[in-house]
C-alpha cells in the first residue's frame, strides 16, 4: 500500500427510503451511498457536502457520524488503503434529485429491499447491514 484513501459517505433515509447511487467505475458497475473522496484541505464534512453538491446539486445538513471503518480494506481499484466514514445527512426535499454525472443513477430504495449483497463495495455492504438491521 502506497497511501490512505479517505472516502466520505451520506445515509439519508426519509420515509423508509434510502438514497443510494449506481454508477460505473473503472468499467465496472457500482451500488453504493453518495460520496467520494476527500481532498487536500478539506475535512470530512466539507467533503460530503462537495460530493453531494457534484453528485446530485443538493446543499445537505450532516446530521452525525454514523460508522468508520475500524479494519484494514485495500482498495477495489488501485494500491491504497480505503478509510470511509459515514454521516447521516437530511436535504429539503427528496423529489428534486438529479444526477449530474454520465452513467450514473440515484434513486430510493425502500430500507426493507436492502440486502447483504445490495452494496457492491465491502465497506457500503457493512453500513448496509447496519441499516438493514435498524440501526439507523
Amino acid at each position: 500500500m502506497s497511501r490512505f484513501n479517505i472516502r466520505v459517505y451520506g445515509i439519508w433515509i426519509q420515509d423508509g427510503h434510502l438514497l443510494v447511487n449506481e454508477e460505473i467505475i473503472r468499467g465496472r458497475q457500482v451500488i453504493k451511498l453518495p460520496g467520494g473522496g476527500m481532498e487536500i484541505g478539506e475535512g470530512t464534512i466539507d467533503c460530503l457536502k462537495r460530493e453531494w453538491q457534484e453528485e446530485l446539486g443538493l446543499h445537505i445538513d450532516v446530521t452525525d457520524h454514523f460508522y468508520t471503518t475500524d479494519f484494514y480494506q485495500p482498495s477495489a481499484f488501485d494500491d491504497s488503503q480505503v478509510i470511509s466514514i459515514y454521516y447521516r445527512v437530511s436535504a429539503d426535499s427528496r423529489s428534486f434529485i438529479t444526477n449530474y454525472q454520465e452513467n450514473e443513477r440515484t434513486y430510493w430504495l425502500p430500507v426493507t429491499n436492502i440486502k447483504e449483497d445490495t452494496f457492491t463495495l465491502p465497506i457500503d455492504r457493512i453500513v448496509g447491514n447496519m441499516i438493514m438491521q435498524g440501526q439507523y
